[in-house]
């Protein structure tokens, strides 16, 4: 390709979903002399970027952020603590920009606000502005006094002006069910408006830092005129070369910082486009940060000090249980995956199991029945490859999977919850199970311990409303129900039939966000109605369910923890993951027939037609009669 003389090059790096990932995944195997296999860390991140911008003397390279750098490790949960490690680190390593994700608001605004006012903000934007252009924030609220930017101009040392704007799409804010009364505006509309606004202001390069998901990310390069560049995130998807979309480049760098995203490009001004240099000059447009990075020392030594920190956490809430978040607390010879989207898996079968049979020694109760959103369990258990760490899982590992939240506590972590359902209203629950997923994808389903069920998927719905995205709900999935009547983790064996007239009540335990979800379905659809009741069968609010121990609340990721030492201990001293969480167990099996959506069309397209044939033999006797 030739480049003119007025060619300006740049180079643009990109993360997202960075998720409180200070250090590389799987920790078990991560060593910071030796070659392993992990991925990620914050140190890895820095010695890279230093690297590139070393290399690139004379071209300007921008670090940039597309949200969601909070929340997942439990290096998050020092925010609750009074920390801000994420951004404080984002800031010494040198990101240029970031824009607010879905995860951000894990605690709530306030929270936020105060997270980042100790980070320095407002003031701390002439360092690392925070760029976000749709939220709706209401007056007096704390976290306007962090005053994010609706967009920036970067005037570059080569006289090329960029400009920023940054968006929290609508399946990103549906997901934060923390962030009001945060709101957000129209992502379209605002996006077209900042666009104009920057043209006006002079850039000659608009870059848009979304967090809403490539979906809707391709959605925003066909809509918005133009936008030059969409770095995207959310959905933790990763293009390997860019996708070019209505001349928008659009990339997406994967998440947990392992991959840094890179786009060499050159603005042509007789033009005004951007070109793409990465084939020319045979660079990569997603880097590993794997052994072969070196770590920025400076920044090792700033994550060692949170790393304290957070052990002194863990410490102090676990009564010295755990005291090193980087210990190695389970064996296992196989891994724990999610293998797709949709299904029972083995990690999920593992989580809840662990809050069935720990609830049952806290409250101190059998518990019929534990369930959990495939979008609260955040990844799988793999065990180490290496010799220091064959068939070992750490804590770090274990807890970073059911870490999410806090509860009304204020501390890390959702909350335990213990309630009774009648039989019906556990036919219900699985009924909304189904319903739930159909409509909001794979972050709502289900996993489940204390039974095992079949579904028809085609019998959810009558239909979907088209357009609209809108399940006309059927109530028919569910085909079969058996209630486990085994003690100890759920096996193959030691089931009855559930009936629908049961007269007992089942003793149901999940967490705090997900019970919330609930009650809240019978009141838009009273015939899937469910009431959280005591054991006496009396109707108790949310607060009144949450499980209490020694005064606290008793939260998901102490009861993976403690389900995981509960074990067998095995040779190397440890305690041995059990052989039945191998393979799933056919406690979700989909049973798929004819879908009600073929008779529901069917019997719409019979009444049209016939329809249509009454209007035609009207038409006739009237033509008849006229003559």
């Amino acid at each position: 390709m030739h480049i003119s003389a007025q060619s300006q090059r740049f180079t643009i790096l990109h993360t997202s979903d960075e998720h409180s990932v200070l250090t590389p995944l799987p920790a078990v195997d991560y060593h910071p002399e030796k070659k392993d296999p992990a991925l990620g860390g914050f140190a890895r991140l820095s010695g890279l970027v230093k690297q590139i911008r070393a290399e690139k003397t004379g071209e300007p390279v921008l670090l940039l952020s597309s949200g969601d750098f909070i929340g997942g490790s439990p290096y998050a949960w020092l925010i609750l603590e009074g920390y801000s490690p994420e951004i404080e680190l984002m800031m010494e390593i040198g990101y240029d920009a970031t824009t607010i994700g879905n995860h951000e608001f894990d605690y709530g605004p306030d929270a936020l606000a105060e997270y980042f006012q100790r980070a320095g903000y407002p003031d701390a934007h002439k360092k690392l502005p925070l760029i976000i252009s749709n939220l709706s924030i209401p007056d007096g609220h704390s976290i306007l006094d962090v005053e994010f930017l609706p967009n920036k101009i970067m005037e570059l040392e080569n006289g090329l002006k960029l400009g920023l704007f940054g968006l929290l799409g609508t399946d990103a804010y549906a997901v934060a069910p923390y962030a009001e009364p945060v709101g957000i505006k129209d992502p379209f509309k605002i996006a077209q408006q900042q666009v104009d606004k920057l043209r006006e202001l002079g850039a000659d390069v608009v870059i848009a830092l979304s967090h809403s998901g490539v979906r809707e990310d391709r959605e925003l390069a066909e809509k918005v005129n133009n936008i030059d560049i969409i770095l995207g995130g959310h959905d933790h998807f990763q293009t390997m070369q860019p996708e070019i979309i209505s001349n928008t480049i659009l990339l997406h760098s994967s998440y947990y910082l392992e991959h840094l995203g890179m786009l060499e490009l050159e603005f042509d001004p007789s033009t005004g486009k951007v070109n793409l240099l990465n084939p020319e000059n045979n660079s990569p447009y997603q880097i590993p940060l794997d052994d072969s990075v070196v770590e920025d020392p400076a920044i090792l030594e700033q994550i060692e000090y949170f790393t304290a920190r957070l052990n002194d956490f863990v410490i102090d809430f676990s009564d010295s249980l755990f005291t090193d978040v980087y210990a190695n607390i389970l064996h296992a010879d196989f891994p724990l995956v999610k293998h797709q989207d949709m299904v029972e898996t083995t990690v999920g079968n593992f989580v809840v199991d662990a809050m069935r049979l720990e609830a049952e020694r806290v409250t101190g109760h059998k518990v019929d029945l534990a369930i959990q959103a495939n979008g609260v369990i955040r990844g799988d258990i793999i065990p180490g490859v290496m010799e220091w760490s064959a068939g070992k899982v750490s804590f770090m590992d274990l807890v970073t999977i059911a870490g999410l939240g806090s509860g009304p506590d204020k501390r890390p972590g959702y909350p335990m919850v213990s309630a009774y359902l009648t039989a019906h209203e556990v036919y219900n629950l699985l009924e909304v199970a189904g319903l739930l997923s159909k409509l909001m994808g794979d972050t709502y389903f289900l996993q489940i311990s204390g039974l095992k069920y079949t579904y028809d998927p085609g019998k959810i719905a009558w239909l979907t409303i088209p357009f609209a995205n809108i399940p006309v709900p059927a109530y028919r999935s569910v085909q079969d129900v058996k209630i486990f009547t085994g003690e100890g983790v759920q096996h193959d064996n030691g089931y009855a039939p559930l009936d629908r007239d049961d007269p007992r009540l089942f003793h149901l335990v999940s967490d705090y966000y997900l019970t919330s979800f609930l009650p809240m379905i019978g009141e838009i659809l009273p015939r899937l109605a469910l009431v959280l009741k005591d054991r006496d069968g009396n109707p108790i609010e949310l607060e009144n369910t949450i499980i209490f121990e020694n005064e606290r609340e008793f939260k998901v990721w102490e009861a993976v923890a403690r389900y995981a030492v509960s074990f067998e201990k095995g040779a190397d001293g440890l305690p041995v993951m059990p052989e039945v969480y191998r393979e799933t167990q056919n406690r979700i099996v989909e049973d798929k027939g004819i879908p009600l959506a073929v008779w529901a069309w069917s019997g719409l397209i019979a009444v049209l037609v016939g329809l249509v044939f009454l209007i035609k033999l009207g038409i006739r006797k009237l033509r008849r009669r006229k003559r």
